[in-house]
């Protein structure tokens, strides 16, 4: 008997999601130890100092479970974005949050609306549950907006909206989301994943839109500019009543001690999220230059990552670069088979990906 048969079906069809490869991992296969890793739009900077001496301060609890309704975090984060704690839902990442909203409004009968070239999660989820992909074309690499609308129908329950996206990087201007939301029917719910909201110049704050959309939810996460990926903090901002349902379906003790800890002085320290700003606009700036000087197309991004075509299978490439001790992000699985994503690094680590990016493709 195939054990994989007793599986419900939609689960034993699901491809597992890929992540960016460990360092240890290239060390071992090619004997490589000094490695930069670019592939999963860490913060190259490490955590603020503040969010490491709450860590340490917080070891001393190590014993007791976490608050499982994470009070504190709560209202740090209520203070922070001027909403109800009881608009609240926290995650271990943001991931663990998606996967709780697909769960608690999507079912087999229901369709999940995303964009082609969106994070690969959306499908995940959506898939194992049972419910039907809508993947709509995108233009520009990107959401086409008014192509999501019209493909909007009676059986359609979830949407997620990715912005800036991952992985091309590209922006939706808010007004153009704004307008959207204001097309899409009050049962159709609208999730907002602006993991990488915190990098961009946008001036208008998304989460002004709760008041009156009662249908929106928004993703966010402290794994990107706020450092702190290892620990797994993310959370949701929504209606009390969609909050409320989340939480019913979230795991008691879904975040742990330290991350929220950690999450809490991170939200604090404005310093160090200016500065991981600053390092990541002079780090895109730096491969920017780079690809012209190569004469490389790239995606104009809003993230901590760019998108670059290098006019050949990037899969070889990608090879080439891990021989090289640098880790980037073949992109094929989203249907950009000539791209590689690279996460900003700091300016050393960018010189060397570039300069390992054109010994690479010389070669090739």
């Amino acid at each position: 008997m195939n054990l994989c048969d007793l599986a419900v079906e939609s689960i034993a069809g699901l491809q597992p999601y890929v992540p960016g490869k460990p360092i240890e991992e290239l060390q071992r296969q090619y004997g490589v130890r000094d490695v930069i890793k670019l592939a999963s739009n860490e913060s190259p900077i490490g955590p603020s100092q503040a969010a490491q001496a709450a860590i340490a301060l917080a070891t001393r609890d190590l014993t007791r479970y976490p608050d499982g309704n994470g009070y504190s975090l709560k209202l740090a984060l209520s203070e922070k974005f001027q909403v109800d704690a009881k608009q609240i839902t926290l995650g271990n990442g943001s991931n663990d949050v998606l996967e709780l909203i697909a769960r608690c409004f999507a079912s087999p009968a229901d369709e999940v609306m995303f964009a082609q070239h969106a994070f690969a999660v959306y499908s995940l989820v959506a898939q194992a549950i049972g419910a039907k992909l809508v993947e709509v074309p995108a233009k520009n690499y990107g959401h086409d907006l008014p192509a999501m609308q019209q493909a909007i129908n009676a059986n359609t329950k979830l949407i997620f909206i990715a912005n800036p996206n991952n992985p091309t990087g590209t922006y939706i201007p808010a007004q153009e989301v704004h307008a959207f939301l204001q097309a899409v029917p009050d049962n159709v719910i609208v999730v907002l994943d602006e993991a990488y909201v915190e990098y961009g110049d946008q001036n208008i704050n998304s989460v002004d839109w709760l008041a009156e959309f009662p249908n929106l939810i928004i993703c966010r996460t402290f794994s990107k500019a706020y450092g702190l990926a290892g620990l797994r903090v993310g959370f949701a901002l929504s209606s009390p009543e969609i909050a409320d349902l989340l939480n019913r379906l979230r795991q008691p003790f879904n975040v742990n001690h330290l991350a929220m800890c950690a999450a809490i002085a991170a939200l604090g320290d404005e310093d160090y999220l200016q500065r991981a700003k600053q390092v990541n606009n002079e780090g895109m700036q730096q491969y920017i230059d780079g690809f012209n000087a190569m004469g490389l197309n790239y995606i104009p991004s809003k993230a901590n990552f760019i998108c670059v075509d290098v006019k050949t299978n990037a899969a070889e490439i990608y090879e080439k670069l891990l021989q090289q001790g640098v880790i980037v992000r073949p992109v094929a699985g989203y249907g950009l088979p000539n791209h590689l994503r690279i996460s900003i690094g700091l300016a050393k680590e960018n010189q060397r990906c570039l300069e390992a990016l054109a010994n690479s493709l010389s070669e090739s």
